[in-house]
C-alpha cells in the first residue's frame, strides 16, 4: 500500500452540496479533456461522478477508446491501483492516470509479489526437472494483479484473465497455450486460488487430487515448495497462488443454507435464488444456483423477470445498488449474507479525494487560488513492464475477441 497525505481541512470538512457543486464545476473546465472512471464497486456518491462506469478491464478498455475519439488528457480512476496500471498500460502514452488516493490497493493484488513469483517459478521448474517433468508450466493470472506480474506471466508465455473469461484462457492454457497442444502442461493460477480453483472444476478436473497450493508466506517460513508436496507438484493440474479477494471470503456455505431455509420458511413467496461471484470459494459456489463475473451478475439481475428473487454474493455496493434497480421492475434482491462485505479500499476513494484531484488538474489550491496545474498520484508503468503485460493482456484479448461477422 502506498502512503497518501491528509487532505487540507477545505476538503475533509467540506458538505456534500459544497464537494457536488465543486466537482462540477471542474468537470467543466476540463470538459473533453477529462474523463472520471467509477468501479462498480464504489459507493453512489463516487459512481454519480463518473464518465465510465464498469469492472476494471472493461474500464481500461472503454477508456483507451474514448482516448481515441476525444482530445483526453487525463483518466482519474476511481478504483484501485492494479485498475490505475491497467488504464495506464492500454491508454495513450500522452493521457496522464490519476489515481485519487494513493493507499486503494487490492489486498489479493498485494498477495503475488513479483520477487514471489519469480522465486516460486525458479523453485517449481527445479523440482519438476529433478522429478523428471519433460511438458511446460503455462502462468495465467487474474487481472486483479500488478502490472509487474502481468509482465511476467506475459514474459513466459502466459496470459490474463477475467473472471468473464477464465474459462476460455484456462482452456487454452490446458491445450498447451501458444505451444504444442500435445505437451503436458501445468497451469500456475495467480493471484486467486478460488477463481482457479473453481476455474479449473469446471474445466472437469478433479481439484482435490489434481490441484496443489503455493503459499508465497510458507516458502518464506522455510517449506521449500509453498506448502506442496513433491507428489502434489506431481499430480498437479494446477498450481494455485495462496491469495483470495478479502470481500468474497466473507460469503461462507452456510450462508446458501440460511437463504434455503428461508426459502422453505417464506413458502408462500417465489424460493430465493443464489448467484455469487467466482471469487468466492468452491464450497459457496458448489451450493450456489449460478456463479459469474460482475458482468453475468448484472445482466442476470438485469433480465429476471419480475416476482423474482435473487439473493447475491458480491460485494456490497455493487449488491445495494442492484437491490434499487431491480425493484423498479418488481425484482427482489439482497445480499448472500448480512455481515460488511466492504470492498475497503474503495472506500479511500470518496469525494473530498476526487475534488482534490480535479482542484490539482485545475490549477486550483486548497484556498480557492490559482496555480499552476499539477498531475496527483500519477500512475505510470515502466515502459519494460508494460511491453510484457501487454503481451498476456494481447493473448487475453485475442482469445476472447468476437468472431468476425
Amino acid at each position: 500500500m502506498l502512503w497518501q497525505p491528509s487532505l487540507p481541512e477545505r476538503y475533509t470538512k467540506a458538505d456534500t452540496a459544497d464537494l457536488q457543486r465543486d466537482i462540477s464545476d471542474r468537470r467543466q473546465r476540463l470538459g473533453d479533456r477529462l474523463v472520471i472512471l467509477g468501479h462498480h464497486y464504489q459507493t453512489d456518491a463516487v459512481v454519480r461522478h463518473a464518465d465510465l462506469t464498469g469492472d476494471s478491464l472493461k474500464l481500461s478498455q472503454l477508456a483507451a477508446k474514448v482516448c481515441d475519439e476525444k482530445p483526453v488528457e487525463h483518466l482519474v480512476f476511481c478504483g484501485v491501483h492494479f485498475m490505475a496500471e491497467s488504464a495506464d498500460i492500454l491508454s495513450p502514452d500522452h493521457v496522464s492516470v490519476s489515481l485519487p488516493d494513493l493507499s486503494a490497493g487490492c489486498s489479493m493484488a498485494d498477495m503475488a509479489q513479483y520477487d514471489d513469483c519469480v522465486h516460486a517459478w525458479e523453485t517449481i521448474h527445479e523440482e519438476l526437472k529433478a522429478q523428471g517433468f519433460a511438458g511446460r508450466v503455462i502462468p495465467i493470472t487474474y487481472v486483479n494483479s500488478s502490472a509487474a506480474i502481468k509482465a511476467f506471466v506475459g514474459a513466459h508465455g502466459g496470459s490474463c484473465c477475467t473472471s468473464s473469461n477464465a474459462d476460455t484462457v484456462f482452456e487454452w492454457a490446458a491445450r498447451g497455450g501458444d505451444g504444442d497442444e500435445n505437451d503436458d502442461v501445468k497451469i500456475l493460477f495467480l493471484p486467486d486460488q478460488h477463481l482457479g480453483r473453481n476455474t479449473a472444476h469446471k474445466f472437469g478436473i478433479d481439484v482435490a487430487k489434481h490441484a496443489a497450493l503455493y503459499d508465497p508466506k510458507r516458502t518464506n517460513q522455510g517449506e521449500r515448495l509453498g506448502g506442496m508436496t513433491p507428489d502434489q507438484l506431481r499430480d498437479a493440474k494446477v498450481i494455485l497462488w495462496a491469495g483470495h479477494c478479502s470481500v468474497h471470503k466473507l460469503f461462507r456455505p452456510e450462508h446458501v443454507d440460511e437463504i434455503r431455509v428461508l426459502s422453505e420458511v417464506e413458502s408462500d413467496l417465489e424460493p430465493w435464488n443464489v448467484i455469487v461471484h467466482p471469487e468466492c470459494s468452491k464450497e459457496v459456489v458448489d451450493k450456489a444456483d449460478l456463479s459469474g463475473s460482475t458482468e453475468f451478475i448484472l445482466n442476470t439481475i438485469g433480465s429476471a423477470k419480475a416476482g423474482t428473487r435473487w439473493a447475491v454474493g458480491t460485494e456490497h455496493n455493487l449488491v445495494n445498488r442492484l437491490k434499487n434497480q431491480a425493484a423498479e421492475r418488481g425484482v427482489t434482491v439482497r445480499i448472500l449474507s448480512d455481515c460488511q462485505c466492504l470492498c475497503t479500499t474503495m472506500y479511500r476513494i470518496d469525494e473530498p479525494h476526487l475534488l482534490w484531484t480535479l482542484d490539482m488538474l485545475c490549477g486550483i489550491s486548497p484556498s480557492g487560488k490559482e496555480r499552476e496545474p499539477v498531475i496527483p498520484n500519477q500512475i505510470k508503468v515502466a515502459p519494460e513492464i508494460k511491453r510484457d503485460a501487454l503481451i498476456s493482456l494481447g493473448r487475453m484479448l485475442k482469445l476472447t475477441a468476437p468472431a468476425p461477422a
